[in-house]
């Protein structure tokens, strides 16, 4: 067991899905034989997550503070929380013996704790008593309210781990796409698609599959405009900066079987069909829809979400990160029916991720 990675989980929005969730994933005892976790969390939020699901789904797992990694013991039905000491049983808005919705929404005190979590989590990676870490949801709403102006986790962990050239990956099973920008307005988006940020992507994206265990990455780089801009007929971006990036990666030896910027409307589905091992795109949601379509699904007939997949990975830190691919879902947090699935995929990178870093 003593080979097995630590994987340092911060616990999320306390008022959101995040501590239930966790839960949820760690009932499972197959991630015991894999990996040894520790939750960056508040015992209050987490000992209600535990009374949630054992009255909603029947799981029963127990909570064990720890004040060090070292005091963790990793044993399967006993949830080693790294206790925090920010959230009261007091703040929480109902009892354990009634689980239902917060109603809290984002709160000054969710976003001041779920962004120490996350400052914790960090710390440990950075000092190597953690092998990797996994993020549940925050609320960048919340953060702001509490006085820590980011845009989300990608720039927080860029900030504390002191790194300039990072990009955010996002994948399903076997689709994944990184992104040169993410979180700005799209008329700004437009104008950060130039040719060294693009290249730098394209380098990360390549570095992103190998650490995952990829030997050769085939990497597909999308347009920008429509039709990738139909030589210069709806705009000189895929001309100007797209390809002159594109040509510089693969004098390099990274491999874009195309050649050339490959059109918005197609790539994805070429990437579905084995195409590429990964895709470059230009902008937040020309990445993030295809993977939530391919990743989300909501149960109409029985008004739930079957599954909500999806792994946010930030590549080009020097510290693993992995993340759930949704929201803190402040609507339904605390009900006991929250969706784990997506913390389950991040676990899972973050292990593969740090497999693939120890060499083993």
């Amino acid at each position: 067991m003593m080979n097995l990675p630590i994987i340092g989980i911060s616990m999320g929005d306390p008022f959101g899905n995040g501590p239930e969730i966790t839960v949820k994933a760690l009932a499972d005892k197959r991630l015991y034989a894999r990996c040894r976790p520790l939750v960056v969390g508040d015992m209050a939020s987490m000992e209600y997550a535990v009374k949630a699901a054992e009255k909603v789904s029947g799981i029963h797992m127990q909570i064990r503070p720890v004040k060090s990694v070292a005091e963790a013991r990793f044993e399967y039905g006993v949830i080693d929380v790294y206790d925090m000491g920010l959230i009261k049983p007091s703040d929480i808005p109902c009892t354990p013996d009634d689980p239902r919705p917060f109603g809290l929404g984002a709160t000054a005190l969710g976003g001041e704790a779920s962004f120490r979590y996350v400052e914790k989590v960090i710390e440990l990676a950075m000092a190597h008593e953690v092998d990797a870490t996994v993020t549940n949801a925050l609320s960048k709403e919340a953060i702001n309210l509490a006085g820590h102006h980011y845009s989300g986790h990608t720039e927080i962990y860029a900030d504390y781990t002191h790194t300039d050239k990072y990009t955010m990956m996002l994948a399903h099973e076997d689709l994944r796409v990184v992104h040169v920008s993410t979180h700005v307005s799209l008329r700004e988006a437009c104008d950060r698609v130039k040719k060294d940020r693009v290249l730098d992507v394209i380098r990360i994206a390549d570095a992103g599959c190998k650490a995952i265990g990829i030997k050769a990455p085939k990497i597909a780089v999308a347009g920008l405009n429509p039709h990738c801009g139909e030589n210069g007929m709806f705009g000189r971006e895929e001309i100007e900066e797209i390809q002159p990036a594109i040509d510089a990666a693969m004098a390099e030896g990274i491999l874009i079987p195309e050649g050339k910027p490959t059109p918005p409307d197609t790539v994805f589905s070429k990437a579905l069909g084995g195409w590429y091992d990964i895709v470059v795109v230009m902008y937040h949601d020309q990445g993030h829809i295809p993977l939530k379509l391919k990743g989300f699904v909501y149960n109409k007939a029985a008004g739930h979400w079957d599954a909500v997949a999806g792994v946010n990975v930030t590549l080009g830190l020097p510290i693993i990160r992995a993340s759930v691919d949704h929201g803190t879902g402040f609507g339904h947090a605390g009900d006991g029916h929250a969706n784990e699935l997506s913390l389950v995929n991040a676990i899972d990178y973050g292990i593969r991720m740090a497999n693939a870093k120890a060499g083993t």
